[in-house]
């Protein structure tokens, strides 16, 4: 099968023919329909995460936001069947330990990141092996396209999880999302359903634009602000309620915890960079003062994706909004490479293998 594979970090991928997968005695083989690009994956390209454990070296695949229908089924697996349409969550659970038992299959303590590790290769291939299947395989509903979906596997569910989950996101409340890349966009668009009023935050007018068409109620350009912090507190009489970081640079994340209002609750989503190795200094004082929480957001659990496809069905929220475009397997170096100027907008998503 076609398959884009690192050859070096930061070089193109390389366009293989490799080995199919088989599937596991608990796991199913899918064909890949849509895959997101994701900046996860430019960070892996790039050679970043090794301060998580993380070395996607020569022959990795990656791809982590998946969907496409189930070819292959290993014989142990007992829910899912040759021609059920899927998506896959990044964040692969093994369904068996107190994480994933009790309700947390993001934070499973075998957890599996799809297309990072060797033993997980990703989805910008033809075929992708899915383990566990009965529990990572998230039934898609009928009437949405593999490329409406594709966000699902990282960027949508992550933000959803973080606004809907984790963070406390009231109606009426202020939420300010720092960076309008595909999560961020994200966070615009849910914040917005959950009935907040949304300030957007990049560096470039036309991200704020696809901002303020999902949702966003105010925008500020950070180039052309001397102090961001004080024009989200400016818009928001006195400070957002919930700030989220969907970058993970310093200046972001300090940013989002400074334009908070008292007892104001900071979301992390954005993982770092090597600039950063996978620390940024806060400003504590004002956390402590102002009793400020920090909370982060990795993945969602697959436990609760139905919450999704009911706001879904309903038309509150459609991750298709933040799918920008659709390429070929051939495109996704050049996608990746114009990540990092931040070139890239929404989500772009291969529909061609």
């Amino acid at each position: 099968m076609r398959a884009a594979v690192i050859e070096e970090h930061g070089e193109p991928l390389a366009i293989e023919d490799v080995d199919e997968p088989e599937p596991d005695p608990h796991g199913v083989v899918v064909e890949t329909e849509a895959c997101g690009i994701c900046r996860s994956d430019w960070h892996v390209w790039q050679g970043d995460w090794d301060w998580l454990g993380i070395d996607a070296g020569a022959g990795q695949i990656l791809g982590h936001e998946p969907a496409g229908r189930v070819m292959a089924v290993g014989d142990e697996v007992e829910q899912v069947r040759a021609g059920d349409h899927i998506a896959i969550p990044f964040s692969l659970g093994d369904g068996t330990c107190p994480e994933c038992q009790s309700g947390h299959s993001n934070t499973c303590d075998n957890g599996i990141p799809l297309g990072f590790v060797e033993q997980a290769q990703g989805a910008f291939a033809e075929q992708v092996h899915v383990p566990f299947a009965d529990f990572n395989a998230v039934q898609l509903p009928d009437g949405v396209t593999s490329v409406d979906m594709a966000g699902l596997g990282c960027r949508f569910m992550t933000s959803f999880h973080g606004l809907a989950h984790r963070a406390d996101v009231g109606a009426g409340d202020w939420v300010a999302v720092h960076g309008c890349g595909g999560v961020g966009l994200s966070a615009v668009h849910i914040a917005d359903a959950l009935g907040a009023n949304v300030v957007a935050v990049d560096l470039k007018d036309d991200k704020l634009t696809q901002a303020e068409n999902l949702g966003a109620v105010e925008t500020i350009n950070a180039a052309e602000t001397e102090r961001v912090p004080k024009a989200v507190k400016g818009l928001t009489d006195g400070g957002a309620a919930v700030s989220v970081d969907a970058l993970g640079v310093a200046e972001t994340s300090r940013n989002s915890v400074l334009s908070l209002g008292n007892r104001g609750q900071h979301l992390q989503i954005g993982l770092t960079t090597e600039a950063e190795k996978g620390s940024i200094p806060q400003p504590t004082d004002a956390m402590v003062m102002q009793e400020i929480e920090f909370l982060g957001s990795y993945g969602m659990p697959v436990s609760r994706y139905d919450e999704i496809f009911r706001m879904v069905s309903t038309g509150k929220i459609d991750p298709s909004a933040v799918v920008s475009e659709t390429v070929d397997l051939e495109d996704v170096s050049d996608k990746l490479a114009a990540m990092t100027d931040f070139e890239t907008d929404g989500i772009p998503v291969v529909d061609s293998f």
